[in-house]
């Protein structure tokens, strides 16, 4: 019989392990049918629950090495015997609950619910996507970009002509004057 062993730490004296496994059901009713359809759409990620007493003089260490754990909010690996057949690699500590054990020195109850962490799959790759048209947007965005270069060099060439279409304008205006 293996004891339950999570990531690097024995856990000590585990009084009561518990698992939880939950399928995902998706429930239909059709209209003009008595009763309704049920869709499997898998299950969720397996729960185990972990109650145990940590005693004797390692017994805040081994408290601490779990609260470690449990900030550090990263999948660990986990072995135990009752979770030997779910092919239970690595767990999320979901809940970390701790007890000190009054009148009774160096001994701590502690509760750990754990969460199967499965890893997510990888994307698909991107196929159909040509990618021999990254070369021609490459080359109509600089050509926008020496397009405004070039509209910059205009406007800053047309401030000399200012005074004279001035001139001109207050002509043209009094003309029209009757």
């Amino acid at each position: 019989m293996v004891h339950p062993v999570l990531d690097d730490l024995d856990l000590p004296l585990v009084q009561e392990i518990t698992t939880q496994d939950r399928r995902m059901l998706a429930e239909h009713k059709p209209p003009g049918m008595s009763g309704s359809l049920l869709q499997n759409l898998g299950r969720r990620p397996l729960r185990v629950v972990l109650r145990g007493v940590a005693t004797g003089p390692d017994a805040l260490t081994t408290v601490q090495k779990l609260d470690d754990k449990f900030r550090a909010a990263k999948p660990v690996p986990f072995v135990g015997d009752i979770v030997a057949d779910a092919h239970l690699d690595l767990v999320f500590i979901e809940d970390l609950r701790l007890q000190e054990l009054a009148g009774k020195p160096q001994r701590f109850g502690y509760t750990l619910t754990l969460r199967e962490f499965i890893k997510p799959v990888d994307p698909a790759p991107a196929t159909g996507l040509d990618t021999s048209i990254l070369s021609d947007a490459a080359d109509r965005i600089k050509g926008v970009v020496d397009g405004i270069a070039a509209a910059q060099a205009l406007a800053t060439g047309l401030e000399k002509f200012v005074p004279q279409f001035s001139a001109l304008l207050a002509r043209l205006q009094a003309a029209a004057k009757p």
